[in-house]
């Protein structure tokens, strides 16, 4: 299996479709593990191949800090770092997900690797939130 990072082409549609607000829903961040298939053709959260462990609680966490700002003619989102604390695991990647729309895919993180974390802080480290680099960007 494999994951590979991509803004899933449903979310693109959906956007159109007035069916995400990124000022008001809920958004929440998955760790899944190197079993995952997930890329551009992933839709919605799944608990199929999502980790466990000390620390972590299926379905994962609320991001919090959403902001959305633009850049020249480019559109981006961010939100603040995700962390979880006295972890021990190891994940692969990451789903973010619209948990206010039925839990639709809103981006597909691929980690290059397992990275794992024993009794400490697990941090995801969103890029800049800037139009060249955000994570969740329209240009």
């Amino acid at each position: 299996m494999t994951i590979t990072q991509a803004m899933p082409t449903s979310f693109k549609s959906e956007l159109l479709n007035k069916e995400h607000d990124l000022n008001t829903d809920t958004f929440k961040i998955a760790l899944y593990t190197s079993s995952a298939s997930m890329d551009a053709t992933t839709t919605a959260y799944s608990a199929t191949n999502e980790i466990s462990g000390t620390g972590y609680s299926a379905g994962g966490k609320t991001l919090s800090g959403g902001a959305i700002s633009t850049g020249g003619t480019t559109a981006f989102a961010d939100f603040t770092d995700p962390s979880w604390t006295t972890a021990s695991f190891t994940a692969n990647g990451a789903l973010i997900y619209n948990s206010t729309a039925s839990n639709k895919a809103v981006a597909v993180l691929a980690f290059g690797g397992d990275f794992t974390v024993t009794t400490g802080t697990f941090t995801i480290v969103f890029p800049a939130a800037a139009a060249g680099t955000a994570l969740i960007r329209i240009a």
